[in-house]
């Protein structure tokens, strides 16, 4: 469906610098409403009706700038340079030993303490869609290549928020894009995902190891990660398996089936109280499934702390430590090869 979503911005708040950020809303044709912050190009809200037409928050979030600026947890933010976890980070490129900002034991995660989340984004509105741009420098976390990113959400009158991201470089360089948002779509203080119904297309995850890098591609068939078929996460996440331990839950990439087109249904979600339902749809080869495994503690909004399993995320993306997998071609972007995503969140209702 086209789009006839209209655009806002209002001053949201200040940063410890002095810096002022702005805050975006995109609202559909029937009431829902996306805002998102200049700070990190984060998903502050989404606004979706339940299937009795109450509009509820089903994204997790801070209050203010300076609550994500000091946060760790990547609430609804664009991460990158590179999405999830470089072992040791460090990496091969063209002969060249390269060492990223290590900020997670021995590891990069998320492309550094200082990565895309942290930066304030430059908006502007184009026919009723928020487009977001960064200059990230060469050196950047240490990064090669001086990269130009353009995100570019559009809501439309079907309740599918389209992130449309596409990059430039000037010299070879690793990148991995995906959007961090904590989801719950019963839209209420104190829930958590377990009750949540989840299906993913794939065949096969990435099993890890104690530092969450992947190690080896296994089935999902007959184990706790088969959601193949949909089944309620919380029954899941009690099930006997030594990488749910690891993990405390799950935080594993799924390897998606690939069709033709590219972009294609590969997950769904659905909250059984409140009759919301999420599918994603995604061009990548990858599917982070997060259960929110160490979100107790972290301060939300309205001054409430979260629970661990309050919010979920379904990140879209290449694998992680694909820069060092057999395939890192296909996640290494070059001047005559730009970087292009396209990732598709649609909610709805079921009566």
């Amino acid at each position: 469906m086209m789009s006839t979503a209209k655009l806002s911005h209002e001053s949201w708040g200040v940063l410890p610098d002095g810096q002022t950020v702005d805050l975006f809303t995109l609202r559909n044709a029937h009431g829902m409403r996306v805002s998102i912050s200049e700070l990190g190009g984060a998903i502050v809200s989404w606004h979706a009706p339940d299937r009795a037409g109450r509009l509820g928050d089903i994204m997790l979030g801070h209050d203010t700038p300076a609550d994500y600026w000091a946060a760790t947890s990547y609430m609804g933010a664009l991460v990158g340079r590179w999405a999830n976890r470089i072992a040791r980070a460090r990496f091969t490129l063209d002969g060249i030993e390269h060492n990223v900002d290590r900020n997670e034991g021995e590891n990069s995660l998320h492309g550094g303490a200082t990565g895309f989340h942290r930066a304030l984004w430059q908006a502007r509105e184009d026919d009723g869609a928020l487009v977001l741009t960064l200059d990230s420098e060469e050196g950047d976390a240490g990064f090669p290549g001086n990269v130009r990113v353009q995100v570019r959400y559009t809501l439309d009158d079907d309740g599918e928020l389209t992130i449309d991201y596409r990059a430039t470089t000037d010299a070879p360089t690793p990148l991995n894009l995906t959007s961090h948002g904590y989801f719950n779509l019963a839209a209420q203080p104190g829930a958590d995902i377990k009750g949540h119904v989840l299906s993913i297309d794939a065949d096969a995850f990435f099993e890890v190891d104690a530092g969450l890098i992947p190690v080896r591609q296994t089935a999902v068939a007959g184990k706790a990660f088969d959601f193949r078929e949909a089944a309620p996460i919380g029954a899941r996440l009690e099930w006997p398996h030594e990488q749910l331990s690891l993990a405390r839950g799950f935080d594993h990439c799924y390897v998606l089936r690939e069709s033709q087109p590219a972009l294609r249904e590969v997950a769904r979600l659905y909250e059984p109280a409140s009759g919301r339902v999420m599918t994603v749809s995604t061009d990548q080869r990858g599917l982070q499934f997060y259960s929110g495994n160490y979100l107790e503690g972290v301060r939300g909004r309205n001054g409430m702390t979260y629970g661990a399993h309050a919010g979920l995320c379904l990140e879209a993306g290449g694998f992680p430590n694909q820069i060092n997998m057999a395939d890192r071609e296909d996640v290494i972007s070059r001047p005559d090869k730009p970087y292009r995503q396209i990732t598709k969140y649609r909610v709805g209702v079921l009566v």
